[in-house]
């Protein structure tokens, strides 16, 4: 019989690489993955369940069915109380049924009776591993691997440092991993900043899994960036693409895109702090000087990527988990064969200085930015050096050759014996 993972995942599944790729790999290595994740409020309803690939299936829960107990049994409450003519179980009911049609109520009882039923579904499944992805996954799978006569392997994939996040309570996120972390049978990070960051925080090493993305050789055929924003066909297109939300040094890009010499900053993607970004530019009247183009497919955003002269991944020192990235994005540029100009944080350094195939600034300083992007489109032959630096080393940093990390660590816990295949791809060390 085939082993079987349980993983969680706290978001509804629809552009979340690594765990794509993760279940995937484990499913073509004969296991069988079984992932419950959430149907997101306010977001497009989605299938309950489905199936990626033979062997790996995605669950949804959304906490609804219990919104709707809550619901009818105040209301059923409230005609009861009027029914038998007391005044004060009447008011009470009232009172009760007032304060649940209270929305951030309602959001947090749709937050709880969500997590409850991950939990609950996640304890019911007969598997052989549990496997958490991030920190708010951690308890429902603890609950669910530990809380049992027969113990379960638990494995925590960290895909961020929860104790130094944008936008997160370092302290409370700290207690709860620290609390919850004791009980973890391995745990997974995204690169060796991270891991070290980890060992002097809590006492050990965790191993490291990178986001590398999928070797993607095939075309695809999608509108031309140019075309859709009505540029000339000779501009040059400076591209972010990702999530547009604070720390990532995007308001630093608009500020220096009247300073580059020549191209159009273009932004593919959405987010939290996009409304903001766009009135910006209307502000500064740059409307001419950079455009905005909405999320595109996961599968569809290599060939856009592909059109771009240079890519940026620019993310300020807001948090530790901004500092010590390696950033997916970095390597979404690199398979597109895009040079980057990028922030001098260690990891993402480490890459585009060590193999040559981009420029590193002060993400800070948007000066510092403009500079180094004039720079190379002020020399073709570095330019030309830069993409040959690309072709040479890309499949360097592709998932094929980083998954033979993830199917060893599950072989090390009592999963499927792993022997990595040789073929044409470059291999690092694992």
């Amino acid at each position: 019989m085939k082993q079987k993972i349980t993983m969680l995942l706290f978001n509804n599944f629809t552009n979340d690489a690594r765990v794509y790729k993760e279940g995937k790999s484990l499913a073509d290595a004969g296991y069988l993955v079984d992932l419950i994740c959430v149907q997101e409020v306010g977001k497009m309803p989605l299938p309950r369940a489905e199936e990626v690939q033979p062997g790996f299936q995605v669950t949804r829960v959304s906490g609804k069915s219990g919104l709707i107990g809550i619901s009818c049994i105040l209301v059923g409450l409230l005609l009861l109380s009027m029914t038998l003519g007391s005044l004060i179980a009447t008011i009470l009911s009232v009172c009760l049924l007032a304060i649940w049609l209270i929305p951030k109520v309602r959001r947090l009882a749709n937050m709880a009776l969500l997590i409850a039923e991950m939990t609950r579904m996640a304890r019911g499944r007969k598997t052989d591993f549990y496997h958490a992805h991030d920190l708010n996954t951690l308890p429902q799978a603890q609950i669910a691997a530990k809380w049992r006569i027969k113990k379960k392997p638990l494995i925590y994939d960290s895909h961020e440092v929860q104790t130094s996040r944008e936008g997160y309570h370092g302290a409370i996120h700290g207690w709860i991993e620290r609390f919850y972390i004791k009980t973890i049978d391995f745990m997974i990070v995204e690169n060796d900043t991270r891991a070290e960051y980890n060992e002097k925080i809590y006492g050990f090493l965790p191993s490291v899994v990178h986001n590398y993305p999928e070797l993607d050789a095939t075309p695809r055929k999608v509108t031309s960036l140019h075309q859709k924003l009505n540029l000339p066909k000779n501009e040059l297109i400076l591209l972010y693409q990702g999530v547009m939300n604070p720390g990532r040094g995007l308001e630093k890009l608009v500020t220096a895109a009247p300073l580059f010499k020549k191209g159009t900053l273009v932004f593919i993607g959405d987010g939290r702090q996009k409304a903001e970004l766009e009135t910006m530019v209307v502000k500064q009247g740059l409307t001419d000087k950079v455009k905005f183009v909405n999320k595109v497919p996961l599968a569809d955003l290599k060939s856009y990527t592909e059109q771009a002269y240079l890519g940026f991944q620019v993310l300020n020192n807001t948090c530790f988990n901004h500092y010590s990235a390696s950033s997916n994005k970095l390597f979404e540029y690199i398979a597109a064969s895009v040079p980057v100009i990028a922030c001098d944080f260690p990891e993402i350094k480490k890459v585009v200085q060590g193999d040559q195939v981009g420029l590193c600034v002060d993400s800070h300083d948007p000066a510092s930015i403009a500079k180094g992007v004039n720079a190379i489109i002020a020399n073709p032959l570095h330019y030309a050096e830069l993409k040959a630096n690309i072709t040479t080393i890309k499949e360097k940093y592709i998932w094929e050759n980083e998954q033979h990390r993830l199917l060893n660590y599950y072989a090390k816990l009592g999963g499927i014996p792993h022997q990595k295949r040789q073929n044409q791809h470059y291999y690092a060390n694992v």
